[in-house]
């Protein structure tokens, strides 16, 4: 690696300590603009902080802090950490010298990168740009000018946790031989008090927590898994078949629904294949540019899910609110450039940005199992197109679900026999779970996956989103049966929606 300040080149990477040593605050500024993008700037940080000249800038700068370290001392940064300098540790930086000058410096995580894949093992967690670190800084923390390792009495760094995750690992970066580094967390224990992370480590260096995704416990994830690759697999089999079904039977003239509901499940199919697919694929290869492909593929029918719920209900509430006038000129042409346009224009603009990638879900533990997936590896990409987007579906379906709960009980309170009464309630309740089936009420459960009940939430979760297709299809298949005998009884003041119908209406006379 060049040295940074005479651009000749260095067997030790070692800043030369004469009249062109630089003051500590500048080495993170001067590393990047002198060495080249593709040379490893935290070790010529790691040099030049060894090398710099100690000193607060005129003007505080939130990405710096020093302080003079006479004896076992616990300093509060003012930003967001607190460190522990033990006497062991003061001994060792110093010399024998008494002091030592303590310099923390908060460092962007894109310096901190990792081209291969994540491969988790004990001591070793390398991960890839798409690792999520606490506040999405890593901390340089220097004592002197020895390098301090191997301490019986290790320090301590406490990351102030702001309600950002419950899950983190304390690593740190080891710098290889050949250049480059990766996340590991030898010598670091981590432990979790009042909320925040309080790293013990035996050595000095880059410090980071890794936050894992939130997920159950090791013991939880295996049958979780099955229960999704069993659904999924359960779901494109009945999803197809409806379809076949649908082209076999379909009339020249086919009602409306009966084409939305065949192109919701056309998206179910499509995700639950996009989702298997991802899954073997990033567990099985390691070839970035097909994962990337495989992620935008799995967010492009997983959003499209999304839109094609979101049209059953207005379509749904065009038949329960509005009722008369609902006539649109080519309204399946229209629906359709909505429910595949917004999500093929959404994928494209996060393609351009290069969101996706290999993403995985696992624990900081030894023999911990690992469920990597082809999915976006960005945190607030995920949050907007995903999180945000399926919260204002399931607000609308759910509005248009209160809609029709509130319509069959002013309905079922105008019967007037109680035999009739209890029959119609028993298919109004069948009505209104595959009606909830049909405007993706089950994904709502993604938001309760957390707190004291997200273990159960996240069972239901997984069941009842990896079998949507295999619901859809049972429905279809009894409202198909009994179609003919639903017409002859249907009568006022019943509810009816059918998939092969062509007296889908409602009727409160």
């Amino acid at each position: 690696m060049p040295n940074i300040w005479t651009g000749r080149p260095t067997r030790n990477h070692v800043v030369s300590a004469n009249k062109n040593r630089v003051r500590c605050y500048m080495v993170p500024k001067e590393c990047q603009k002198k060495v080249p993008p593709e040379n490893n700037i935290p070790s010529c940080i790691e040099a030049g902080m060894r090398n710099c000249t100690f000193g607060s800038p005129r003007s505080p700068i939130s990405e710096y802090f020093s302080k003079p370290i006479f004896s076992e001392e616990t300093v509060d940064t003012d930003r967001g950490y607190v460190i522990h300098i033990s006497d062991e540790a003061l001994q060792r930086s110093n010399s024998g010298q008494g002091n030592a000058d303590l310099i923390v410096s908060l460092l962007n995580e894109t310096f901190f990168r990792v081209s291969s894949s994540l491969n988790i093992k004990k001591g070793n967690n390398s991960s890839k740009s798409g690792t999520i670190l606490h506040g999405q800084t890593v901390l340089g923390v220097w004592l002197g000018q020895n390098e301090v390792q191997n301490l019986s009495q290790p320090v301590q760094l406490r990351f102030i946790n702001t309600n950002q995750s419950e899950n983190g690992t304390c690593v740190y970066w080891h710098l290889e031989k050949n250049g480059k580094g990766n996340w590991s967390t030898d010598g670091c224990n981590t432990t979790i008090d009042n909320g925040d992370f309080v790293c013990s480590c035996n050595h000095l260096s880059f410090f980071a927590v890794l936050i894992n995704p939130e997920i159950p416990e090791v013991s939880h994830i295996v049958p979780l898994n099955y229960i999704s690759y069993i659904g999924s697999a359960l779901s494109i089999a009945f999803t197809a078949l409806m379809i076949v079904i649908f082209l076999c039977q379909r009339k020249k003239q086919c009602e409306h629904s009966v084409i939305i509901h065949v192109q919701l499940s056309g998206s179910l199919f499509l995700l639950h294949i996009s989702f298997l697919c991802s899954v073997w694929f990033s567990g099985h290869r390691d070839n970035d540019s097909v994962c990337q492909a495989l992620g935008l593929l799995l967010h492009w029918c997983l959003l499209a899910t999304f839109t094609w719920t979101a049209i059953e209900g207005f379509h749904l509430y065009l038949l329960l609110v509005r009722v008369f006038n609902i006539y649109i000129k080519k309204y399946l042409l229209k629906l359709s450039l909505v429910g595949w346009g917004v999500p093929t224009i959404t994928v494209i603009i996060c393609g351009v940005t290069k969101v996706y990638g290999k993403y995985t879900f696992y624990t900081g533990e030894e023999n911990s199992t690992i469920t990597p997936l082809c999915w976006i590896n960005t945190q607030i990409v995920s949050y907007i197109t995903v999180n945000g987007y399926l919260g204002m579906v399931m607000l609308f379906n759910m509005v248009i679900l209160g809609v029709v709960v509130v319509k069959m009980h002013k309905l079922r309170s105008q019967t007037l026999q109680i035999k009739d009464r209890r029959r119609r309630v028993w298919k109004e309740w069948v009505s209104l779970l595959g009606l909830s089936c049909v405007l993706g009420v089950p994904w709502a459960l993604a938001f309760s996956t957390h707190g004291p009940l997200s273990l159960p939430a996240l069972y239901v979760f997984n069941i009842l989103n990896s079998l949507q297709g295999l619901f859809i299809f049972l429905w279809f298949f009894t409202l198909t049966c009994h179609a003919q005998k639903e017409e002859h009884n249907s009568s006022k003041g019943t509810i009816q929606v059918s998939f092969n119908s062509n007296d889908e209406l409602v009727t409160t006379r």
